[in-house]
């Protein structure tokens, strides 16, 4: 989708800034975006070589719980990259709002779509499994990412009003009575959204990472999770197994409460899921499928106490 005149004066104020020897040729935006705005910069540099930016706008919302989000987002990439890491490398922020109204980073454009990923469940699953594992083994004193928040219990406090319509009430009530958890993991970086609409392929390999606006620290099960249910939703209960499975074979991750993280992960789309625009067959699958998974971990759970 193509920006609006007063928008590509603002992407060409931007370029000036950063860029003053190249000339804006084209802007789009890219759909999906939640948490920030994403807009795609094609410009000319002066030998005519043709690149690619992308500018991310973070929303209000983001942007009042951390008002130095893109500045913190642009460190994390910066060090994730330069580790080897499949991300996007950053090239600039801005905190002044004198161009946009909200702070905004910028970051390379990496060619690939979440639709082009290899076309075996077992190679799709391995790599996701086996990026994630590379995530979860960055060094936090190496990179440091002392200043990403810490979240040890996984769930906040309940909303005034609970979704019964899955089952909050009673998911609440069986992870209030395991916290607190012993800890059995290391702290980890986590993505905090981990799941295949934030992974890009091209050509049937993992090659991007996006999103990062969510990441803080804690026990990796609870990235583990969130993927699983994801998978769940995506491709079913067999590439949620076998995601599991690859994960567990790569790495020393002790797996005894992965339940209470599913329960984590199963708050996630409480009060939300009716506000995706899902047609009504997809709302019907996904809700059965977390029903299913609720009831799964709660089983689990049983079995350990």
């Amino acid at each position: 989708m193509m920006v609006a005149a007063g928008e590509a004066a603002r992407f060409e104020q931007l370029v000036l800034r950063f860029d003053p020897r190249s000339r804006l040729l084209r802007t789009w935006q890219l759909p999906g975006g939640v948490s920030a705005l994403v807009t795609v910069l094609e410009l000319v540099r002066p030998d005519g070589q043709i690149v690619k930016w992308i500018v991310r706008r973070h929303g209000e919302a983001e942007t009042k719980r951390n008002p130095h989000i893109a500045a913190a987002e642009f460190r994390l990439l910066h060090g994730l990259h330069s580790a080897g890491l499949a991300v996007p490398e950053p090239f600039f922020f801005d905190l002044s709002c004198e161009i946009f109204p909200t702070p905004y980073l910028v970051i390379e454009y990496v060619e690939g779509s979440t639709q082009s990923a290899p076309s075996t469940l077992a190679d799709f699953v391995r790599q996701i499994a086996s990026q994630l594992a590379r995530i979860h083994q960055v060094s936090l004193a190496q990179l440091d990412l002392s200043s990403l928040p810490q979240d040890t219990r996984g769930f906040g406090a309940a909303p005034p009003v609970l979704d019964s319509s899955l089952g909050e009430e009673r998911i609440r009530a069986v992870l209030e009575s395991l916290w607190p958890l012993p800890q059995r993991n290391e702290t980890v970086l986590l993505h905090g959204d981990y799941w295949p609409g934030n992974l890009l392929w091209k050509d049937g390999q993992l090659v991007a990472v996006l999103d990062w606006e969510d990441a803080h620290l804690g026990d990796p099960l609870a990235d583990v999770a969130n993927c699983r249910l994801e998978l769940l939703w995506a491709r079913g209960s067999d590439a949620m197994h076998r995601f599991t499975e690859c994960y567990q074979a790569i790495t020393s991750v002790d797996f005894t409460y992965l339940p209470y993280w599913d329960l984590c992960a199963a708050l996630r789309p409480a009060s939300k899921i009716g506000e995706w625009g899902l047609d009504q067959d997809t709302e019907n699958a996904m809700r059965e499928g977390h029903r299913l998974f609720v009831h799964q971990a709660i089983e689990s759970i049983g079995r350990l106490l």
